[in-house]
């Protein structure tokens, strides 16, 4: 039997009657209950708005875009398609052109839109985007001497655009040409074949057309905007964005997924840990109620102090005993404290308990749990549980046994 756990168990647990130290014990392991509970709850749920934000944008935004480090467009340029392809991480490749443009319907209907130009059978995302399709076809092919079109429900809706109607759109270069040249300002003119629907977390019209007929309108002439990728692993793109960037050169501006959204990105990581430092705050108070019921014990237990080292006990075996009490303490609170926090967080991702207040992509509080936040959460418990013992187990040690005895 070990001498020194067995003392630090009955010093703290084998009170016949309910002391001022059993209430500040008590009040210490509920706090760390709540606390680590709390913390569990937040940072599962925190994890799991960044898990469905990310999702979601990621069936608009590729795993890495490429585009030129100091121009707005680059060539058409086959070879380094091929080079790039040959990456083993890099699963398809398509280039893209992307701008703005004003579309007009009628006499009065404008619109300021994005305008995307893809290639039929290469674009990564076509799939997801032909999938959304609600009234029409996903057809941009040339037909009667019109290039085809897609638009969303929302700008169908606004312009009063629908299927089999012809479009006007107009680019921001040939508006600049017009009014440079002194000329008519050229205008392209499209068919709308389809309207699609897709959920998006941020208000964005954008329009569809032949890659080949975005290079006229924008007056790009075998120039793209740029190169997006899909990887075998989405989680692989730092890694593969600097292998890439070796291989191609610097005069290419590659970015991750993560870097495409980061304003977005940045700010959910920075909510869920400062919330973590927060509610760190509540694990702080009961860790200040361990350091008073283990400074009382020591008081309580001067002369038993005195005695155990008369007998021959080392200071540092003391110190043990009273650094042992902070880690019953904390092994207890942050035991049932993690298992409510688990099984809350397994509930509301099972049942949805929680409902949001408002229409959202979903309509419950999303959870995924992610193991290192636990392991962070409780790890920081335990330390700050130690640190809170060192005081008292210190001062324990430097009792003398001639003074504890005759203080008695």
């Amino acid at each position: 039997m070990n001498v020194v756990r067995f003392i630090a168990r009955r010093y703290l647990f084998s009170g016949k009657q309910v002391s001022l130290i059993s209430v500040l014990t008590g009040i210490s392991i509920a706090g760390l209950t709540v606390g680590t509970a709390l913390l569990i709850v937040v940072l599962s749920v925190f994890n799991g708005f960044y898990d469905v934000i990310r999702s979601f944008l990621l069936s608009f935004d590729p795993d890495i875009r490429i585009e030129m480090a100091e121009a707005t467009s680059m060539r058409y340029d086959v070879d380094l398609m091929d080079q790039i392809k040959s990456h083993p991480d890099v699963l398809e490749l398509t280039p893209f052109i992307e701008n703005k443009a004003m579309l007009a319907y009628e006499s009065d209907r404008n619109e300021v839109v994005g305008v995307r130009g893809v290639e039929k059978g290469s674009h990564i995302r076509l799939t997801e985007l032909e999938n959304s399709i609600t009234r029409g076809v996903f057809d941009l092919s040339v037909q009667n001497n019109r290039p085809g079109l897609v638009i969303s429900e929302s700008m169908s809706r606004r312009i009063g655009a629908s299927e089999g109607d012809e479009v006007a759109v107009l680019s921001a270069v040939g508006m600049r040409r017009a009014l440079t040249q002194f000329t008519a300002p050229r205008v392209s003119r499209f068919q709308v074949r389809g309207q699609y629907s897709m959920q998006q977390i941020m208000d964005s019209d954008v329009i569809y057309i032949d890659m080949v007929a975005a290079q006229r309108l924008f007056n790009m002439q075998n120039e793209i905007t740029g190169l997006e990728l899909k990887l075998n692993d989405t989680d692989s793109a730092e890694r593969v964005k600097g292998e890439l960037q070796e291989m191609i050169g610097d005069e290419y501006l590659l970015s991750t997924w993560y870097d495409i959204q980061k304003p977005m990105y940045d700010v959910m990581l920075i909510e869920k840990w400062g919330s973590y430092f927060i509610l760190m705050i509540i694990i702080i108070v009961a860790v200040m109620n361990i350091i008073g019921s283990i400074t009382m014990i020591v008081i309580q237990k001067k002369k038993d102090i005195g005695v155990l080292l008369s007998m021959g006990m080392t200071p540092a075996k003391i110190r043990k005993i009273f650094q042992l009490q902070g880690l019953y303490i904390g092994f207890i609170g942050c035991g049932i404290g993690g298992a409510v926090g688990l099984l809350l967080a397994l509930a509301q991702k099972e049942y949805g308990l929680v409902k949001l207040s408002s229409a959202f992509i979903i309509d419950a509080y999303p959870i995924f749990i992610n193991p290192w936040d636990i392991a962070i959460i409780l790890g920081g418990s335990m330390i700050l549980c130690l640190a809170a013992s060192w005081y008292p187990a210190k001062r324990a040690a430097q009792v003398e046994p001639a003074d504890a005895v005759r203080s008695e």
